[in-house]
């Protein structure tokens, strides 16, 4: 006899347990509901399937977290909604920083001479070869890669802080020989996405 997964208490019992068919059956039963409803909310068919996927994995690898008075319909709705939120306000973040960078290089091409912008990218370059070992290393998975911190210390072995202490280090040494075009040129270099990232 199969167990009554339509039952709130029961289904939450049984995905803590890890059983399989459980998640089978919760994904059957509001993964479209979840997709159409982020999608009323962000009109992208693509990003709301993978807030909607990321809420799922998130609720089987915290599968131990879930309580028996949790209504898991309200918990996804709500997991969704505040995902959007967070994605929303990341791409918000990501244009108004965009916008702040593209309005430096407006100003470094207007104030430097045209002669003068090669070199100074090739003395930002020069200054990342001259770096430290390890700071170079760490500078250079952030910037030629476009890792985050916290993939670069996973790659590394070290702390989150250690990463963290490693950059702060490097802009420092870059930006005694740069000065505060420094942002700048490294957007140049290695485009917004990957600066926004680490910066």
């Amino acid at each position: 006899m199969h167990p009554d997964y339509s039952n709130n208490k029961i289904l939450i019992t049984h995905l803590k347990q890890g059983d399989e068919n459980a998640y089978a059956y919760l994904m059957d039963t509001y993964h479209q509901k979840l997709c159409v409803y982020v999608k009323s909310l962000c009109r992208d068919v693509y990003l709301a399937e993978d807030i909607v996927q990321n809420i799922f994995m998130m609720v089987w690898e915290r599968r131990q977290k879930l309580k028996d008075i949790y209504s898991l319909k309200s918990y996804l709705y709500q997991s969704v909604y505040n995902e959007f939120i967070n994605q929303h306000r990341k791409k918000k973040n990501l244009l108004s920083l965009e916008k702040e960078y593209i309005s430096t290089l407006n100003t470094i091409l207007e104030e430097e001479d045209t002669n003068e912008l090669p070199k100074l990218i090739a003395l930002v370059k020069q200054e990342i070869q001259n770096l430290p070992p390890k700071c170079k290393s760490v500078f250079t998975l952030a910037k030629h890669e476009g890792l985050t911190y916290a993939e670069i210390a996973e790659h590394l072995g070290i702390s989150f802080r250690t990463v963290e202490n490693q950059m702060s280090k490097a802009f420092t040494l870059i930006r005694e020989k740069v000065g505060d075009k420094m942002h700048a040129i490294l957007f140049l270099l290695f485009g917004s996405r990957k600066l926004s990232r680490s910066v």
